[in-house]
């Protein structure tokens, strides 16, 4: 049975009181009686679940009326670009830009001071209209008007990734025939970001052809143009194209500056050709141009990613012989660089060592340095230098801190975890709300309840519970934990506080006292939800049908099946799944087979898990065809068995005698992708010794020792016992 889904939230922090107010409010409620706990936006909208009245079985009332949709209307008139990016009329301007005489219309608003050219608003035409070609001339429209714009490097980037996600722009005949008719033209500038686009779509062989052509465009070739064309070739993987260019560069009189050789040096520094890269850095500095930050982080890189760690020691001396002091992003190459050439433990030596020497960027190596230990799982190696940064005053990014305390609270102590974290928050160091929660998770799943109170007390201090999404995540921790009594006391609380539950915050308590039998208090959760004006989902129909079938009411979730298609809801795997393993386990496999072919009817795949729970039932009565033809049936959908679905035919096979059908699906497991466990192995043990085929017994005992399969079986026969371990 898969684990029900549910939506995951994200925090973000603001302020709210600390937990004692929290406390003292909930004692002033219980004294004061439910009145007290109306909430400051909405009188109507708090509710209690624990005093709910109890309904009967059918969960939803009446299904809401379909309702009309809203009419939206769109102004037609421009917007002025002193108002926010928010009020910009976009459909507006995607009208203007579809039309011939586009230019004249834009002039036209411009002079009527409709328009005001500024950054904001020019960035926020381009992120915000969807066909490329509309992109393109508005650009062309504003250098033209401002020239200032060329030489802008926000709107320039913002532009560049506008043609990449949106492109590809091709520079039809007609296109450049509408350009040149309105007095505009395509400059270099814009031919290169073109270019750039193209190279990061894959279009070489356009590049090529555009360029071949560039005369038409009224543009010579020039070193700039030759730079973003190689870089494109680069950046599409062809490097032999990229060479021929830079070897036609002197044919057009063009010569090669430090930028088309750092370009060519990346390309080969990416395939791991570093002799080659060598030679262009000798001919770079034999045309007078010494290699820059730029050029020694890409040999750096280069030479970590083909494991020739030394060389890449090599280059960063050279750098401090010619007193070029690394950048961020040579320490971010060279740091990440050592984790990918060899073994983690190796790695952090060479990167303190690598840091030691680096005073000036040291605050950056060692943020860089603790997400590599955290993303290799290595807590203790983490936290060792984490206290010894501390002793030093040295606090950590704050994102990084973050990740590097998920990493402590998952695979170290968590008594030094909580002191490390005590130190640094002592010295003014934040964490977030996530951080918070998986601290307290682990705490609470423990058993050290205090300490989990003490951090989400000061978790609640510091104002990090604000929004209906950073409550959701504290709900969501409490009902991990199953401390559904907190859970409680924080779903009154936000309502207390004016901040009105959603559909995640329901479906998380529904969810979990669905999981741990609580249906009435489910039932009460899903009248509230109406009455807040909300909707079930398919999340929250899901978590009543598990509940139900749960609690054996099969009628009531077959009831609650039907309905959820009347509330607009669509059934997912998961919906079907928890079904039919609630038929197979009353016995009804005529229903669960029903379920299952409605399922691919109804355009959801079935996965394994429905595949199982009938296969398993059909095992256990001894069916084997019909066990068979929907194994095969599983197999011609392109779904892989597992173990589950291995183990109940093998233990079929091997109680209705058929020990070679038994011994043949087990040796196809793994063919198959699948790795027997200790359950599967032991019945075939078993079996064989049965068999008398003791050698095949003992070879396959030893396979499953090397594995680290625990198997133990007993050959009577034999009066022997053969263990692996």
């Amino acid at each position: 049975m898969r684990g029900l889904a549910l939506d995951s939230c994200r925090a973000s922090s603001s302020s709210l009181n600390n937990l004692s107010q929290f406390q003292e409010s909930f004692s002033q409620l219980k004294s004061s009686g439910e009145s007290a706990l109306k909430p400051k936006a909405d009188p109507n909208h708090i509710s209690n679940f624990e005093t709910a009245p109890r309904g009967n079985t059918r969960y939803l009332l009446n299904p809401p009326p379909h309702r009309r949709a809203n009419s939206v209307s769109i102004s037609s008139g421009p917007i002025s670009a002193s108002t926010c990016s928010k009020s910009i009329d976009h459909h507006y301007f995607s009208r203007i830009l579809s039309r011939n005489d586009c230019f004249l219309l834009l002039n036209h608003d411009l002079n009527a001071k409709r328009i005001i050219l500024k950054p904001q608003f020019v960035i926020s035409i381009l992120q915000n209209q969807e066909n490329p070609l509309h992109i393109l001339k508005f650009y062309i429209w504003v250098c033209k008007i401002d020239p200032s714009f060329v030489k802008d490097q926000s709107v320039k980037g913002v532009l560049a990734n506008c043609l990449y996600r949106k492109g590809p722009v091709l520079l039809s005949v007609e296109l450049l025939k509408d350009i040149r008719n309105s007095g505009y033209r395509v400059t270099e500038d814009l031919l290169c970001i073109l270019v750039s686009s193209w190279g990061r779509l894959g279009l070489v062989k356009y590049c090529n052809e555009i360029f071949g052509q560039i005369s038409f465009l009224g543009i010579s070739p020039s070193t700039r143009l030759y730079n973003a064309v190689i870089d494109a070739l680069i950046k599409s993987n062809s490097l032999d194209s990229a060479y021929l260019k830079f070897q036609q560069m002197s044919v057009d009189n063009c010569k090669p500056d430090r930028f088309t050789y750092n370009i060519l040096i990346h390309g080969v520094c990416r395939i791991g050709v570093m002799d080659e890269a060598l030679r262009l850095l000798k001919q770079m500095e034999g045309l007078g141009y010494p290699a820059n930050v730029f050029t020694y982080t890409i040999l750096i890189d280069g030479f970590l990613k083909a494991k020739r760690v030394d060389e890449a020691f090599r280059v960063l001396e050279t750098m401090k012989a010619q007193k070029l002091s690394p950048n961020e992003a040579t320490i971010r190459a060279f740091v990440h660089g050592v984790f990918h050439s060899m073994a983690p433990s190796k790695a952090f030596e060479l990167a303190i060592r690598f840091i030691e020497g680096e005073p000036i960027l040291r605050r950056l190596a060692c943020d860089t340095l603790l997400c590599c230990l955290s993303d290799n799982n290595m807590a203790r190696e983490a936290g060792v230098l984490l206290e010894k940064l501390g002793k030093r005053g040295y606090l950590p990014d704050s994102s990084v801190f973050n990740i590097t305390m998920n990493c402590l609270i998952k695979g170290s102590n968590l008594n030094k975890t909580c002191s490390i974290l005590d130190n640094f928050v002592e010295q003014g160091m934040k964490l977030s709300v996530s951080t918070y929660l998986v601290l307290i998770e682990a705490l609470y799943g423990a058993g050290r309840v205090m300490e989990g109170d003490r951090y989400f007390n000061q978790m609640m201090k510091y104002g990090l519970v604000s929004n209906v999404f950073s409550y959701n995540m504290v709900i969501d921790c409490f009902c991990k934990t199953s401390m559904m009594d907190k859970a409680a006391n924080i779903f009154k609380l936000m309502q207390y506080k004016g901040i009105t539950p959603n559909i995640v915050t329901f479906n998380t308590l529904i969810n979990r006292h669905c999981k741990v039998g609580e249906v009435s208090k489910a039932r009460e959760l899903l009248l509230m939800l109406l009455e807040h004006g909300l909707k079930p989902d398919i999340f929250t129909f899901n978590s009543i049908i598990y509940g139900l079938c749960q609690a054996k009411q099969i009628d009531d979730a077959l009831g609650c099946f039907d309905e959820l298609v009347e509330w607009g809801a669509s059934p997912n795997a998961v919906t079907y799944n928890i079904l039919i393993r609630s038929l197979c386990l009353i016995g009804d496999i005529p229903r669960s087979m029903k379920f299952l072919r409605n399922m691919r009817m109804g355009g959801i795949s079935p996965d394994v898990f429905s595949f199982n729970a009938v296969i398993q039932s059909f095992c256990r009565m001894g069916k084997v065809e019909n066990a068979e033809k929907l194994f095969v049936s599983m197999l011609s959908i392109g779904l892989n068995p597992d173990n589950y679905t291995y183990g109940a035919f093998i233990k079929l096979y091997c109680e209705s005698g058929r020990y070679n059908d038994a011994k043949e699906m087990f040796l196809s497991m793994e063919a198959n992708g699948c790795k027997p466990d200790s359950f599967i192995c032991n019945i075939i043990l078993d079996t064989l010794v049965k068999q008398g085929q003791l050698e095949e017994a003992q070879k396959i005992a030893k396979i499953c020792s090397e594995r680290g399969i625990f198997v133990h079986f007993i050959a009577k026969s034999q009066n022997y016992v053969l263990h692996g371990s």
